[in-house]
């Protein structure tokens, strides 16, 4: 098989090839077909590309291409963003009387839609300690039809254990999700360990430059078909430009990962012994509880680190103002550093108490974008230092 970055640029190359060697934007809504055969047969094709934009199009086919080789899987597919992607996917997936079993620190979208949606439509669900498998094995009930998982875990970085829980659904007919968003298949595949469905906000490290909001999900073709069916009616299309830009965005990610690696595990390292600071959550410190279990499914730990400090929201919010080169935005995986604090974004999407919960309030999290290790470091730590002054 060839190496990523040349899967990354060849791989969609037949897929509605010209002679352009940057492939063409089919910036369209609709295609027309020769006879009434080819027509009736496109209105029928799951995740096909020349019939109606909203059923897909050669721009979509050409990121799925990609991604599913890159994730080792056997088909993929677009959408709007991140949470058309998981939203349309639990929607096709579960019916009313069914059971879902998600994790306690997940994103905080996802958790409202755990939390808030699926209750309203007659799913249970069960929210547990990701870091152990037997809580998963404990929530089990002969009505549980999906497993979400997300790993490392957004914003406390934390473990789920890919292989055990896949098996865990797989002994019980359930079908598993893990959000691969944090890791990217350059550092982590899902599906390698048994995992049936793999998704992304496709907005961070896929496209890299936070300038598309886009989502995907790579899988076996027959349950990608079930949500695609599920996609039309939702409508999450994602643009033929946006898909564009997404696939622009893929072609460079395996440079661009390895310098997220290096500059989150440099920040990691700086930060954990600050005296500001109580906690640095990265699985690729050595002192991370279950360090162990990333180095064993991951080949690199991202850019994305949380950071806990001593004297809680003051504090934290006081090291965001001081940040020179991170800058206070939601969003994170693009080349620029960013920085949030995760309560308060949460906020939004969960109820007080939800967020309580979910997220520490001293709690700061740090995307390491490519920009050179010595300054980022640099910059983090006057900030950390300034918090005495």
């Amino acid at each position: 098989m060839p190496g990523k970055s040349t899967v990354t640029v060849h791989t969609d190359r037949q897929i509605h090839s010209s002679r352009a060697v940057a492939p063409p934007i089919y910036q369209t809504a609709a295609f027309s077909a020769e006879d009434a055969a080819t027509f009736a047969a496109g209105a029928v094709e799951p995740r096909g590309a020349d019939f109606y934009t909203r059923f897909g199009n050669p721009n979509h086919a050409q990121v799925a291409a990609v991604v599913a080789e890159l994730e080792g899987t056997e088909a993929a597919m677009v959408t709007a963003s991140g949470m058309a992607a998981i939203t349309t996917a639990v929607l096709a997936l579960v019916s009313a009387g069914d059971h879902v079993i998600g994790q306690q620190s997940t994103y905080g979208g996802t958790a409202s839609v755990l939390l808030n949606l699926l209750p309203r439509l007659g799913v249970s669900t069960t929210l547990v300690d990701q870091t152990s498998p037997e809580e998963f094995e404990k929530a089990l009930t002969p009505k549980t039809r999906l497993i979400l998982v997300e790993t490392p875990s957004n914003p406390l970085l934390q473990i789920t254990d890919l292989r055990a829980v896949a098996d865990l659904a797989r002994a019980h007919g359930a079908l598993t999700l893990a959000d691969n968003t944090f890791a990217t298949p350059l550092n982590q595949r899902p599906a390698d360990f048994g995992i049936d469905v793999v998704w992304h906000s496709a907005t961070k490290y896929l496209n890299g430059h936070s300038d598309v909001s886009a989502g995907v999900l790579a899988g076996p073709a027959e349950i990608l078909d079930r949500i695609w069916d599920t996609s039309l009616l939702t409508g999450a299309t994602l643009g033929p430009v946006d898909a564009w830009l997404l696939l622009r965005g893929i072609r460079t990610l395996p440079l661009r990962v390895p310098r997220h690696n290096d500059n989150g595990l440099a920040l990691a390292e700086a930060l954990s012994s600050h005296p500001s600071v109580a906690q640095v959550h990265y699985p690729g410190l050595a002192a991370h509880p279950q360090h162990k279990l990333a180095v064993d499914q991951m080949s690199g730990f991202g850019g994305v680190l949380s950071v806990e400090f001593t004297g809680g929201y003051e504090m934290a919010d006081a090291f965001l103002s001081r940040l020179r080169y991170p800058r206070r935005s939601a969003s994170l995986g693009g080349v620029e550093s960013l920085a949030v604090h995760p309560a308060s974004m949460w906020a939004g999407m969960l109820s007080d108490d939800q967020v309580t919960e979910a997220v520490p309030a001293g709690l700061v999290r740090l995307a390491a974008g490519t920009e050179d290790t010595a300054d980022l470091v640099a910059d983090a730590l006057a900030a950390a230092d300034a918090l005495h002054h």
